[in-house]
């Protein structure tokens, strides 16, 4: 019996002992990140059978218990892939939020300054300081596009650069987290309990992963883990770890997109494939803010480059010319997928043809074996190439897409239209004396006329450039009341088209008299009259070439009018306010992403706190589990004790 209560009490002395050594781990790795708590489960040992009863033979460690619960953990890694997700991306927004908005620095006070100086110009058009100023204001709006794009790419660099260093770190936690997997699965087998500190270890690094990427965790035998990322992607599985790579766009060699490896085969991913993470919030802003900012500031770039032009060769300059073109801009972007067959010959372009049109999207051409499909890639929206071979390019949103060569089923291309446009702005104009300020054209009436008749100063459209057009003699208009009443004088060889309350009248080349409306519009060849009043019997009226435009300020005020004219989003926004929004969606997603980064912030501190209620150590919980185990292992050593005390004296009864 004596031997019983020895064995008793030492039992109860090891469990003590055991709880000491555990509540002192616990109090050691309190400040240990991924630490989870843990608790001695003791058990009854089995008790013996005496005929009288059974009587007991002490107790026994039945487990090291973790404090772990899946549910919440779970919660706490998708709450912290949000968090990272949404401060990855605040901290890149941010950075084009105060590019833009900055008074100084931004696109605003260039593009006044240059329309300031083209009114300038306009108040004296003789004026060599005027011109020049012109011209400086334009070439500083060129550097001010330029500049604004370089900064742009300088943060698209830093995207790829990040990226890079994203996908090593995801990688390197994959393969740790494998070979825990592997180590933990050996100890689960063997038959010695749980690692706890091990389990502890991996759960921390995929909380740490986690700050990369999303990644959904699931338990296997031998407390092993799969972890997957993206849409079900295995990251890990088991002991075998897979890897993500960083790859060359297809269709741009200056953008770095993930891919996943598997074997031998390597799959570049969609931009929204991995969400979550620090890495979501790089590859999500590059997509949703990054791409769309700088096609909506090339998309401006060429509409004041495309419609200035227009104007400005519809001018005149101090030689007599007609005017050339004022700024620059480069051709669209189309990339060319490396996938395609080598048998293809497809050749993809692509040209602005209206910049009241453009998008802020890239658009996709690929074919499939049939037809080729342009998808707008903004919203999805798709347009068949119809008929294909073309007879002649097919316009959508602005842009003329041509399709030529022999085309395979998979080829695919990536139209940027906008992308390049900020960039590629440039100054065309070196000299002052280039600048069409002038109309081309003169009109005029005799003092002898003896009607109330007046003819307007007239101006040109884009039809004055088509050759043939031009005006080398003055055309006179003469009134006369005979038969219906009209003007006569008109070029034989052009047709007269007069609008009047917006309703287009056509009338054939060689058509005599043309009916005079007062008010109504008259065009030939590209020049465009009105009259007002009421002309008498044989009043007549001119229309000629500019021979003395130096001081004519008309196509300088057409000019400056484009400032306030609705032009861009099919004529519904002015170069102002189409930046304007720029800021405004810019300044409005940074807003967004830093109250939800908060809203985040404070939903991982919650769950976190709910999570460390179960899994975290709590030192006056340790230090009370102290007091308990050194109570029992006094009482044990006391029971021990006593045996020994009972031994000795069943010893001293035999002597």
């Amino acid at each position: 019996m004596a031997g019983s209560i020895l064995n008793i009490g030492k039992s109860g002395l090891f469990a003590a002992q055991v709880g000491l050594a555990t509540t002192g781990h616990n109090i050691a790795n309190a400040n240990v990140a991924g630490y989870t708590r843990q608790g001695v489960v003791q058990a009854t040992a089995n008790a013996q059978d005496y005929g009288i009863g059974f009587v007991g033979s002490g107790t026994q460690i039945a487990e090291i218990k973790r404090y772990s619960d899946n549910f919440l953990n779970a919660q706490v890694r998708s709450a912290q892939a949000s968090k990272s997700s949404l401060d990855s991306y605040y901290a890149q927004i941010s950075q084009i939020d105060n590019l833009l908005a900055d008074n100084t620095s931004g696109l605003s006070p260039a593009l006044q300054n240059f329309f300031a100086g083209i009114q300038d110009l306009a108040s004296d058009p003789s004026s060599v300081a005027a011109r020049q100023a012109v011209l400086s204001n334009a070439e500083s709006l060129a550097s001010r596009f330029q500049d604004l794009d370089s900064r742009m790419s300088e943060v698209r660099e830093g995207v790829n650069s990040q990226i890079d260093t994203k996908v090593t770190l995801i990688n390197s936690y994959a393969s740790q987290i494998a070979d825990l997997n592997d180590k933990i699965g050996k100890l689960s087998s063997s038959g010695h309990g749980m690692p706890n500190d091990l389990m502890d270890a991996r759960d921390q690094l995929i909380a740490d992963l986690n700050k990369e990427v999303k990644a959904s965790v699931v338990t296997g035998g031998n407390n092993s883990v799969t972890v997957s990322i993206g849409a079900g992607m295995p990251l890990v599985v088991g002991a075998k770890s897979f890897q993500l790579a960083v790859a060359t766009s297809p269709t741009d060699q200056t953008r770095m997109q993930v891919a996943y490896v598997a074997g031998n085969k390597m799959t570049v991913l969609a931009d929204d494939a991995l969400p979550g993470g620090e890495l979501g919030g790089l590859l999500e802003f590059r997509a949703k803010t990054l791409d769309r900012v700088q096609n909506s500031l090339g998309r401006v770039a060429i509409s004041i480059a495309e419609t200035i032009n227009a104007q400005h060769k519809l001018g005149q300059d101090g030689a007599g010319n007609l005017g050339g073109d004022f700024f620059t801009v480069g051709p669209a972007v189309v990339g060319r997928s490396h996938t395609n067959s080598l048998a293809s010959t497809t050749e993809v372009k692509a040209q602005v043809t209206d910049s009241t049109q453009l998008t802020n999207s890239d658009y996709k051409v690929d074919y499939d074996g049939v037809k080729f499909t342009v998808t707008r890639m903004s919203d999805k929206k798709t347009t068949d190439i119809s008929p294909y071979p073309q007879t002649q390019p097919q316009v959508i949103d602005g842009v003329a897409f041509d399709i030529s060569g022999s085309a395979a089923a998979g080829d695919f291309f990536m139209v940027r239209p906008t992308i390049a446009g900020a960039k590629d702005f440039n100054l065309a104009l070196s000299d002052i004396s280039h600048i069409a300020a002038g109309a081309p054209i003169t009109t005029g009436s005799p003092l002898t006329n003896s009607g109330t008749a007046k003819i307007s100063e007239g101006k040109v459209d884009a039809g004055y450039l088509t050759p043939g057009n031009k005006l080398t003699s003055p055309v006179t208009l003469q009134y006369t009341s005979a038969g219906a009443g009209g003007l006569t004088g008109f070029p034989a060889t052009q047709a007269v088209t007069v609008t009047n309350n917006g309703v287009d009248t056509v009338y054939a080349a060689g058509t005599t008299p043309i009916p005079f409306v007062a008010g109504a519009n008259y065009n030939f060849g590209g020049v465009n009259v009105s009259f007002t009043g009421k002309p008498s019997e044989a009043d007549s009226f001119t229309v000629g070439p500019n021979t003395n435009g130096v001081r004519d300020n008309r196509n300088a005020r057409a000019l400056g009018d484009l400032q306030t004219k609705n032009i861009l989003n099919g004529g519904t926004a002015t170069y102002q306010s189409a930046y304007a929004e720029l800021v405004s969606f810019v300044g409005n997603k940074t807003r967004e992403v830093q109250v939800n980064g908060k809203a985040s912030e404070a939903l991982l501190g919650q769950v976190t706190a709910t999570q460390q209620s179960v899994s975290g150590v709590n030192l006056d919980e340790e230090a009370a589990n102290l007091l308990k185990y050194q109570q029992a292992y006094q009482a044990a050593g006391k029971v021990m004790q006593i045996a020994g005390t009972l031994f000795d004296a069943l010893l001293a009864i035999g002597r």
